[in-house]
């Protein structure tokens, strides 16, 4: 990748701000998510932070457009970056203006909405989870999802659904508060990590170290997930 000035290189938050002008759905995760699927390759500060330039925001506006616009999976987009990066045309990126002018839901059965700016009011829950009133309860009681100001955070959406698959399967909620008491226990070692950079003083302090928070979160899924795949393989002896 070639060098570009430091002058035009953004953080991963200003680029959030970029586009959500025009992707309303688009989160710091979502872009990550990119990034480890090869999309986007942004540099890296020598502290190990995303540097974004104009050319990575033009990949990133590329790939969104033609989630929304085409509904392409990133197989088929990946392919068409490769043709572009050659220098071959390749379809449209957009489709109609009126499609593009169409309002996204928060909602859709495809939605994770795990952004935190996300604010859910409860029917708005209660319908793209797909749960009734029962369950929601249930969930409010063991502390796995909660209100605040009246509103849900968006990954509250993601919890409530996944909740009602397992539920479905069998468990009961009361079974998924080992899950909740791991997750907490692993905030606290991500806050013990990231908070002498939140100590510090300077504009970018506390965006660097929400940057920090979000990979070592990440991190902890990947590991949480691979340990749970390989202890589930050998109980059944696969």
């Amino acid at each position: 990748m070639s060098a570009r000035p430091a002058r035009s290189l953004m953080t991963i938050g200003d680029v959030l701000a970029l586009l959500r002008p025009e992707f309303p759905d688009i989160t710091i995760s979502k872009i990550r998510f990119l990034e480890a699927e090869g999309l986007v390759e942004p540099q890296r500060s020598p502290s190990g932070y995303r540097k974004f330039g104009d050319g990575d925001v033009a990949r990133l506006r590329f790939v969104l457009t033609a989630q929304r616009d085409r509904y392409l999976p990133l197989r088929v987009i990946r392919q068409q970056l490769e043709a572009r990066d050659r220098g071959e045309a390749v379809p449209a990126e957009t489709a109609t203006a009126e499609r593009a002018r169409r309002p996204r839901t928060l909602v859709a059965a495809g939605t994770t909405a795990d952004d935190p700016a996300v604010r859910l009011t409860r029917r708005q829950l209660l319908d793209g989870a797909g749960i009734d009133e029962s369950l929601l309860a249930d969930l409010e009681e063991y502390g796995l999802v909660r209100r605040a100001g009246g509103r849900y955070q968006g990954e509250a959406l993601t919890v409530a659904r996944a909740a009602a698959a397992l539920v479905a399967a069998g468990l009961e909620v009361r079974h998924l508060r080992a899950a909740k008491a791991a997750a907490d226990r692993q905030v606290d070692l991500i806050e013990r990590l990231v908070g002498p950079r939140l100590r510090r003083r300077g504009p970018e302090a506390h965006a660097e170290a929400a940057e920090a928070a979000g990979d070592l979160a990440a991190l902890s899924v990947r590991l949480h997930a691979a340990l749970v795949a390989a202890g589930v393989r050998e109980s059944i002896g696969s």
